[in-house]
């Protein structure tokens, strides 16, 4: 039996079980067994495959934003007024077939926008080129679920699927859990909350089926069996992601208005030019960047080209930003803006210091 096979037979037992305090034990083993079927699924096979066209596009930009969507939801429209870059759009499904990269321009920001092939379902378990597009979907920073405004909302719950099988885990933290392999002593389960959404039967034996027989374990929220598992294996990626409704032009009113009012959810026309400015504000608000200008001595600052780093970046950041050697040549530096304490005049700080967004950095070196 193969793995797509056996992972079918855990779906469909997991299915026919009823959710209960005394079928959770069972459950959890199940859903350990399952992911372990799937990251067996993603791993290559063989050491070098055959010819065709891959999705490996090198990383440019101050961030990379991926395209994801099923065939005609308008990706390739959307990247092409977004970004000036020519993507095949056509009246017909699969217009694309591979990944095509373009760069949007925000206040001297550089965000690379990837517009990947339409995808079907069971795309996670290969079908349609889908394992290439998922994975290439892991590398982004922030991730742009294409959907039909005209269309159900059918659509939405299996794209999720289809991320969630692969380890993408969309608008979500990681679950503040700590794990410590160790060569001898058992297992150590420390808890500093009360466990409702699991137990430590469970937990014990998910780690069991894992081979884990000595590991710390600290649990430091109230977390599901889940997101347990996801801990143990640890290649999840939680990506922030925002749902575009495309083709608005095309429903009334009302149901436009219902569906921008729904969590990280914008509402555009690609082909009208509808909101798309908003669209790109929410981007970059989301992708958690700050820009920082830089200042040479008795010169104005330079604000055509911004240093951009993740939020709660320090001085440090900004100096490896520009060289690498500048952190260990490092004096001082002077910062106007947000950042200053006693803005809008300068502050003296050292590396240690947090920098936001729109500060003006002046180094000086030893």
């Amino acid at each position: 039996m193969g793995i797509v096979e056996k992972i079918k037979e855990i779906e469909e037992e997991m299915a026919r079980t009823q959710k209960n305090k005394a079928t959770e034990y069972h459950l959890g083993l199940l859903k350990a067994k399952l992911a372990r079927y799937r990251a067996q699924l993603l791993e290559p096979v063989g050491k070098s495959s055959g010819g065709g066209t891959g999705f490996d596009v090198q990383k440019s930009g101050d961030a990379r934003v991926a395209l994801i969507g099923f065939p005609s939801v308008g990706k390739s429209t959307l990247l092409s007024k977004c970004t000036h870059t020519a993507s095949e759009a056509a009246a017909y499904e699969f217009t694309t077939l591979t990944a095509i990269p373009g760069v949007l321009g925000y206040e001297g920001a550089r965000i690379q926008l990837l517009d990947l092939p339409g995808i079907v379902e069971g795309a996670s378990q290969g079908r349609g080129r889908g394992r290439q597009v998922v994975s290439t979907a892991k590398t982004a920073d922030l991730i742009l679920i294409m959907l039909d405004a005209t269309k159900s909302d059918e659509q939405r719950r299996l794209l999720e699927i289809e991320l969630d099988a692969v380890g993408i885990r969309l608008n979500k933290k990681k679950p503040d859990v700590v794990f410590k392999r160790k060569t001898t002593g058992g297992i150590t389960l420390t808890a500093t909350v009360k466990l409702t959404r699991t137990d430590e039967k469970t937990i014990r034996t998910i780690l069991a089926s894992y081979k884990l027989h000595n590991c710390d374990v600290m649990i430091r929220e109230d977390i599901t069996t889940d997101e347990f598992i996801d801990v143990l294996i640890g290649t999840r990626k939680y990506i922030p992601c925002i749902y575009v409704y495309n083709k608005i032009d095309a429903i009334s009113l009302e149901q436009v208005n219902k569906l921008a009012r729904q969590d990280h959810t914008v509402v555009i026309s690609a082909e009208q030019d509808l909101n798309l400015d908003y669209l790109i504000e929410r981007i970059w608000a989301d992708l958690g960047l700050v820009k920082v200008y830089t200042k040479k001595r008795g010169v104005h600052p330079d604000l055509t080209d911004p240093i951009c780093l993740r939020t709660g970046a320090t001085i440090e950041g900004v100096c490896n930003g520009i060289h690498r050697s500048l952190a260990t040549n490092f004096r001082y530096a002077l910062v106007w803006g947000k950042s200053s304490k006693f803005a809008p005049h300068a502050q003296k700080v050292g590396l240690n210091h947090p920098v936001q967004d729109n500060d003006v950095v002046s180094i000086f070196t030893k």
